[in-house]
């Protein structure tokens, strides 16, 4: 009887196996997602650089093109010499989008994984015990997503600060509702499942059950909800940011830059379209990429 269960177990493993290799071959069939996925890459690889070039260099790439101010540029349009142009203080536009890509990345992806865990015990622990757990953890969560998610960043980053930690935590809260009734979901969907009751017939506790056996069987979804939740939390640093109480001067990131440049957008559109369309265009590939995941891991799409 055990040798039947554990083999159960071990089948469903090579399933899943199988059911992810077939996902990324459908993944790969769509273009638009393929390209969004490699436009991320991209970004994460100029992300890595130019943290290595601030330790190689020690930050003097950073101090002479990045935040140091050059007034004879001010405005200066888009030329051979500077291609996207220079801001309000005569920093290049081009490298400060090149280091901003760091802060947005960085805090975009770390907050969705402080969400994600959190969302994700909530999740895991209401579905997984249901009754009155269930009930208790899932009315608090109503509680927070009845609030609007800028509202709630705004009114934490307003109470704690804005140092990095602060903006963190006020990106992440608000995702952790929304996070954590998707692992529900997920999980009750295969708790139930032959697999985890083999699990529990060897002797598996309710902890190495739940991170052994249900999580990995629950990724689809949740994979697919965290990348496009990743795109919603850029845009919530830039609005951040624009607000005057997101990453503050002279850092370069994405929102902050276009809230100084609101001021000149009639003297000289580059400094606020390009990055506009920076941020337009990372939140449409981080977005095409989730819902080619999405269309890749939904076994009704199969065919």
């Amino acid at each position: 009887m055990n040798e039947k269960q554990t083999g159960n177990i071990v089948t469903n493993g090579i399933n899943s196996r199988s059911l992810w290799a077939e996902a990324w071959l459908r993944f790969k069939r769509n273009r638009v997602a393929v390209a969004g996925l490699i436009f991320v890459a991209f970004l994460i690889v100029v992300s890595i650089a130019t943290l290595v070039l601030d330790l190689v260099t020690s930050n003097e790439i950073y101090n002479a093109y990045v935040v140091k101010q050059n007034l004879s540029l001010k405005l200066a349009p888009p030329s051979a010499e500077h291609v996207f142009g220079c801001d309000e203080y005569g920093r290049d536009i081009l490298f400060r989008l090149i280091w901003g890509t760091r802060y947005s990345l960085f805090i975009g992806v770390v907050s969705i994984a402080i969400a994600l865990v959190g969302g994700g015990i909530l999740g895991s622990i209401a579905g997984f015990y249901g009754g009155k757990v269930d009930q208790m953890i899932m009315r608090v969560m109503d509680v927070f997503l009845s609030i609007p998610s800028m509202v709630m960043a705004i009114a934490i980053v307003s109470a704690l600060g804005t140092g990095m930690t602060n903006l963190l935590f006020s990106i992440a809260v608000p995702q952790i509702p929304r996070l954590a009734r998707i692992v529900r979901a997920s999980v009750m969907s295969v708790k139930d499942r032959e697999f985890v009751e083999a699990a529990r017939s060897v002797g598996a506790g309710d902890f190495e059950i739940i991170l052994k056996y249900i999580i990995p069987n629950a990724l689809s979804p949740i994979i697919v909800q965290a990348s496009l939740s990743v795109g919603a939390a850029i845009l919530s640093i830039a609005g951040l940011s624009f607000l005057g109480i997101g990453v503050q001067p002279p850092a370069p990131e994405w929102g902050s830059i276009l809230n100084a440049a609101r001021t000149y957008m009639r003297d000289a559109w580059h400094i606020s379209v390009i990055p506009g369309l920076m941020i337009m265009i990372t939140v449409l590939s981080l977005n095409v990429a989730g819902d080619g995941l999405r269309d890749a891991l939904d076994p009704k799409l199969k065919n």
